[in-house]
């Protein structure tokens, strides 16, 4: 076994403590921990012990701290004295978590959980901390064996128990209170509780990760399932991976299996495959399984018990196979804990968890999840109705069929759904009237002519004979224009759908003149023949020069429709006028198009066919949303949603909400309500099976939305999980995708990835003839890579960004930017003669770069204001080059002990491999000096001439130049110059003075004076 040196083990602690949390990073620290030991240095070996202890508690394996911990307390106990302050600080906050760690191992028995805890009261007594901490522990361990009259009094001596030093911070305390009052079923308490948590007032670093978690379960109690959507996508987003914190992620798995979101919950299962094993810590073992196990019970009742699931112990398991398993180790953990207790709590507890009920059918969450797998066919969907049931009364099948027929009759949406009863039912009939099959073989046929189906001109034909036979001549003539649609639908030719349409014609016109519906037939052969014969005109003449001259011709048909039928047949009117929208759009005229959709849907309501009113009213809203009208737009897309009560299509339903959506977030002032509707449209669209399509245009559109409404960390969540499907939309969208990913994390200062994220949009654009959107891309990924530290690679996109920008020469600002970026990169390592030139070099070319837009555009106030900073940028350049080695000449007259550590700050650059730089005599300083104070007056000399908005800017100016004269020795100077600029603020309009400035520039004035 090979000795590490001292220096070998403490460079493996540092190490250690930022390496991530789990299995690995446990056993580095055991084995640091060993070879401490073995060295001999007792220092060395505490420190090996503190830090096994946190990465035991960080981890699935925090049990086992015991262990080390007792070995510290031994330490401690042989020698109190070689304890710091913050040494023995950290010793009793680590008691709590044994305290807690020891509650949740079955294996110690109940005697010796109790006699620690006992220990931990006498010590923070005799060490002077108070009993809360204590009383905590002991309400959570009384809670566990079902002592719960001692729980209360413990709950109630933890409130009334001083907060100390040792005390949890206050959003683990809130935690705790908070569920405490679950237990006792006061879901609004503890939601109230959680309250400063959950809104991010306190936060540590579990929180409110945790608490995400486990306020979902409360909310929806409570039927705040929107709140409860946002916890989970906030969430699980924070504790997604994250060794310590499974139960967290078992609480969001659970969530989604009570919630109808089963898929998202074995998807987030799968995240953590690896974590589904027999963990170390059986307390958050059983929580973590146990929760899994409320899904996979889910699952088997849904029929998906042979799906597969993920591996236990390297062995592929189906949804059946891993439940048996987890059952059972979660059933022997919990009669561990039972057996040690003496009490049935922890496996009553268990098993009513793993019985939960779902608490919505479902509830959709906006990210993107699989299907799960069909199981069976799955039957058409029927209304209930009155008297339904295992066999109807014949009066309520007659019942049904008639409102099977006036559906019919209205075109209703639930039509299909009515007939697809009446199948259902008339077996069970003991006679049935021959009009009654009649009619639901006419449903069946014309249900095969929608899907397209090659037996639908037979089955119509055998429909028509059937009302032949039965003497109903108004639904022969029906039939007969239903096999004209059917021909022209299969592509027959355009002479065969002439004659069908013809005949068709003919049998409406040879109805008796008594019989009511004959004026509708007639009208429905003449519309119907309208739109065929434009699509046949089109088939015989492809040529898109002719298609005008066919629109023409179809808009005059039209228009002699509207004006022969308009007191008759409204509903058929209103297709017309729909039609001769699209047609007016067809030309390029919206303007024409706005009125004719109105009407349309005006004349549909009126006709008591407010469905129908639905397609014109949202394509009139995306065409006033064109045209600049947004206020008419929103009306007529809520008037959409209004009269889409009763429609059954999915798609339709998804549309209308993806339009009300989008007009709702281009107003600006209305991302909530926005996120509402497309959240719900996405779903709508999963439902219509077009997730990659319509479904992941409505998830961009609710991360836009949550994004708006300040919810970054939901908005990441969904964008993620329909990014694969938005980057199979053209490189234009996969572009504006990922810039806006890249934008969100960079917001949550998650840089790494955001940076990702622009260079692979960049990477998108490298083959445009157009160099701006790569240059803004890698111009944004050079920031965000500047803001990670990652100062090579930031200084690689700089440069590639800078080369872009030149190229199209139009961006003069970017540029500069660019150069003052770089100019502060290459001082982030060290700061010499060396770096301070290029930096100079750097801010000197910007400067360059301003005037010379400047001389052909002398007015432009943003470019004059960037040419002011550009030059208080190089004043702080100077600046920074005076304070790293102005004062060095000095230390020659410094005493002793300044000139030790002088030696230690030698000794520190040698080993980063810096080269300390070489000191600035006094004369170089004095003239940096005014340099820099010429560089802040320039730049507060053009600040002022651009006005009030740049008030700001030029008092910081003004704050340097005074500043550096004080420190030049002419404190006059410095406060002459900022109690002129009192002078002219005080003489400015109130409307233009920020509150802020008087007192600052006052308060500035006293400080060069005190110093003075």
């Amino acid at each position: 076994m090979t000795t590490l040196t001292r220096e070998e083990i403490v460079r493996g602690l540092a190490e250690n403590r930022e390496s991530p949390n789990g299995a690995a990073r446990n056993a580095h620290a055991e084995a640091l921990a060993g070879a401490a030991e073995t060295s001999g240095d007792r220092t060395l070996f505490r420190e090996a012990l503190d830090n096994l202890i946190n990465a035991y508690l960080y981890s699935s394996e925090s049990s086992r701290m015991l262990v080390p911990f007792a070995r510290l307390l031994q330490e401690y106990d042989k020698d109190p004295g070689a304890f710091s302050h913050w040494d023995a600080h950290s010793l009793f906050w680590q008691f709590k978590w044994v305290a807690t760690a020891i509650s949740d191992s079955p294996g110690i028995p109940l005697e010796s959980a109790t006699g620690w805890l006992d220990e931990m009261e006498r010590r923070y007594r005799i060490a002077g901390y108070s009993e809360r901490p204590v009383r905590e522990a002991e309400l959570w361990l009384a809670d566990a064996i079902g002592e719960d009259e001692r729980a209360e009094r413990a709950f109630r001596s933890w409130l009334a128990a001083e907060r100390d030093d040792m005390s949890d911070c206050r959003a683990c305390e809130l935690n705790g209170q908070g569920q405490y009052a679950v237990l006792h079923g006061n879901d609004a308490e503890a939601l109230e509780l959680w309250k400063p948590v959950l809104d991010g007032d306190l936060t540590c670093a579990e929180e409110p990760h945790r608490l995400l978690a486990t306020s979902l379960l409360p909310l929806l109690r409570l039927g705040r399932a929107d709140e409860a959507r946002s916890h989970h996508l906030r969430g699980y987003r924070m504790a997604r991976g994250n060794e310590s914190l499974l139960p967290s992620v078992g609480k969001h798995i659970e969530f989604c299996a009570l919630t109808g979101n089963e898929s998202r919950g074995l998807e987030i299962l799968a995240d953590h495959a690896a974590h589904v094993a027999p963990l170390a810590n059986l307390d958050d073992r059983l929580a973590f399984h146990g929760a899994i196990l409320v899904l996979l019970r889910r699952l088997r009742e849904l029929g998906h018990g042979r799906t597969p699931a993920v591996p236990y112990e390297g062995t592929p398991r189906s949804v059946d196979e891993l439940y048996e398993v987890l059952y059972a180790g979660c059933l022997d953990i919990a009669r561990q804990f039972d057996a040690r207790n003496g009490t049935t709590r922890v496996s009553d507890r268990f098993l009513a968890q793993v019985g939960r009920e779902p608490l919505l059918a479902a509830l959709p969450l906006g990210v993107r999840s699989a299907a799960l797998p069909q199981t069976a066919p799955a039957p058409a969907p029927v209304p209930a109705a009155p008297g339904s049931g295992p066999a109807l009364t014949a009066a309520a099948f007659t019942d049904l069929v008639e409102r099977a027929r006036r559906a019919r009759d209205l075109g209703h949406p639930g039509t299909d759904a009515l007939w697809a009863e009446v199948a259902v039912r008339l077996d069970a009939q003991p006679e049935v009237d021959p009009l009654v099959r009649a009619d639901l073989a006419d449903q069946q046929a014309l249900a095969a002519g929608r899907r397209g189906d090659k037996e639908a001109p037979e089955l119509l034909s055998a429909v028509r004979e059937n009302y032949r036979a039965l003497g109903l001549a108004e639904r022969v003539a029906l039939a007969e224009l239903r096999l004209a649609g059917v021909a022209a639908q299969s592509g027959a030719a355009p002479a065969e759908v002439r004659a069908l349409l013809r005949a068709a014609l003919r049998s409406a016109e040879a109805l008796d003149a008594a019989e009511p519906l004959r004026a509708r037939r007639i009208a429905l052969a003449e519309l119907s023949a309208i739109r065929m014969e434009s699509y046949l005109r089109s088939v015989e003449t492809p040529d898109a020069d002719d298609h005008h001259d066919h629109h023409g011709v179809l808009a005059a048909e039209l228009t002699d429709f509207v004006a022969a039928h308009e007191g008759t047949v409204a509903d058929l009117v209103a297709e017309a006028e729909e039609m001769l929208g699209r047609v007016a759009l067809a030309q390029g005229d919206p303007e024409r198009a706005v009125p004719l959709l109105a009407a349309s849907a005006a004349r549909a309501v009126l006709a008591d066919r407010p469905w129908q009113a639905v397609d014109p009213l949202v394509l009139r809203a995306g065409v006033l949303m064109n045209l600049q009208r947004p206020e008419e737009a929103e009306a007529a897309a809520r008037s959409a949603l209004e009269h889409s009560a009763e429609v059954t299509d999915p798609e339709t339903q998804g549309v209308v909400r993806l339009t009300l959506a989008d007009i709702l977030l281009q107003r600006g002032d209305a991302a909530a309500e926005s996120a509402e509707h497309a959240l719900v449209g996405a779903h709508w669209f999963d439902q219509a099976g077009l997730t990659a399509d319509g479904g992941a245009h409505a998830r961009l559109l609710l991360a836009r939305a949550y994004a708006g409404d300040g919810r970054s960390a939901e908005a990441v969540e969904v964008l993620q999980s329909a990014l694969a499907d938005l980057l199979e939309h053209g490189d234009q969208q996969a572009v504006s995708v990922r810039e806006f990913l890249g934008d969100l994390l960079r917001r949550l200062h998650d840089l790494r990835p955001a940076a990702e994220q622009y260079l692979l949009a960049a990477e998108i654009t490298k083959d445009w003839e157009d160099p701006r959107p790569q240059a803004g891309l890698a111009h944004s990924a050079a920031d965000t890579l500047n803001d990670a530290g990652l100062a090579v690679e930031a200084a690689a996109a700089y440069e590639r960004a800078l080369e872009l920008h030149r190229r199209t020469g139009e961006v003069p600002v970017a540029e500069v930017r660019i150069l003052r970026s770089l100019a502060w990169l290459g001082l982030r390592a060290e700061v010499t003669a060396a770096t301070v030139a290029e930096a100079r070099k750097r801010m000197e070319e910007a400067a360059e770069v301003l005037e010379a837009a400047l001389a052909a555009d002398p007015g432009a106030p943003g470019l004059r204001s960037e040419l002011a900073q550009t030059w208080h940028q190089l004043g702080q350049v100077l600046d920074r080059h005076i304070n790293a080695n102005g004062q060095s000449h000095e230390d020659d007259d410094l005493g002793d002990d300044e000139g030790d550590e002088g030696d230690e700050e030698d000794e520190r650059l040698a080993d980063a491999g810096v080269e300390r730089a070489t000191p600035l005599s006094p004369a170089e300083v004095d003239e940096l000096r005014l340099e820099e104070i010429e560089l802040c007056d320039r730049a507060a000399r053009v600040y002022a001439e651009l006005g009030p908005d740049h008030l700001r800017d030029r008092f910081q100016s003004v704050n340097n130049a005074a500043w550096t004269e004080q420190e030049r020795g002419d404190a006059e100077a410095g406060s002459a110059r900022v109690s002129a600029l009192i002078d002219e603020i005080r003489a400015l309009p109130e409307a233009d003075l920020p509150d802020w400035l008087l007192p600052a520039a006052e308060r500035l004035l006293a400080q060069l004076n005190d110093r003075d």
